[in-house]
Parts: structure tokens; C-alpha cells; sequence
């Protein structure tokens, strides 16, 4: 079956930086649109980064625009969230996910699996 297993998470304090992992395993691709995601306290899950099938598309969300970078190494079937210039906001649990089905989804609904999260917590 598929499995996605975050590493990475912590505590940081503001301005500093963590890079996520999300290793995936049971699929039939190591080429697959992956997405990170973000529920902080209280908040709304928010799509944060994402990378096409092909890797030729990626978006990041507003609020993390010019600070997190997603990569992946298809040779290990993982793909990285880089986090830096880290934001008391940035607190939440981080899972990545991934879809099968589509090159690029542009909703939640798009993605086919989930990892359980890691959680990151930025303290002022």
C-alpha cells in the first residue's frame, strides 16, 4: 500500500529554518505531483507548496512565498520542503501528500494520499 512518512519537524525559534521530509513508498511512480500542507491551531488546512508530476510546475502559497522551497529526488521517492526565514504564523502540523490521478491539482481533493504530519513550531 502507499505510505508517506514526514520527518524533519521541531521547534525553531523566528528566522530560523527546517527542512521537511516526506518519504513515500508503495508506488508504482517515483514521478507524482506532491503537495505540502499546513493546519495550524485553530486555522484551516492551507496547501503551502506543490510540484507537478513532471516537475515542471510549482507554486507556493502567498504566505510562504520567497521563504520555503520544494524540492524532490525522485531516485529516493522523497520529496523536501525547505523552510526558512521561519514565522511565529508558520506554526502547524505539515503533511505532504500526493495524487496519482492528476499532473497538477488544484484542489485538495486532488491528492489520493496523506502522511499523518509533523509538527513545526516557531516561537517568537
Amino acid at each position: 500500500q502507499v505510505r508517506l512518512v514526514e520527518s524533519g519537524g521541531g521547534s525553531v525559534q523566528a528566522g530560523g529554518s527546517l527542512r521537511l521530509s516526506c518519504a513515500a513508498s508503495g508506488l508504482t511512480s517515483s514521478r507524482n505531483a506532491m503537495g505540502w500542507f499546513r493546519q495550524g491551531p485553530g486555522k484551516a488546512r492551507e496547501r503551502v507548496a506543490a510540484i507537478s508530476r513532471r516537475g515542471n510546475t510549482i507554486a507556493y502559497s502567498n504566505s510562504v512565498k520567497g521563504r520555503f522551497t520544494i524540492s524532490r529526488d525522485s531516485s529516493k521517492n522523497t520529496v523536501y520542503l525547505q523552510m526558512s526565514s521561519l514565522k511565529p504564523e508558520d506554526t502547524a502540523v505539515y503533511s505532504c501528500a500526493v495524487s496519482i490521478r492528476y499532473e497538477n491539482p488544484s484542489t485538495d481533493n486532488g491528492y489520493d494520499y496523506w502522511g499523518q504530519g509533523t509538527q513545526v513550531t516557531v516561537s517568537s
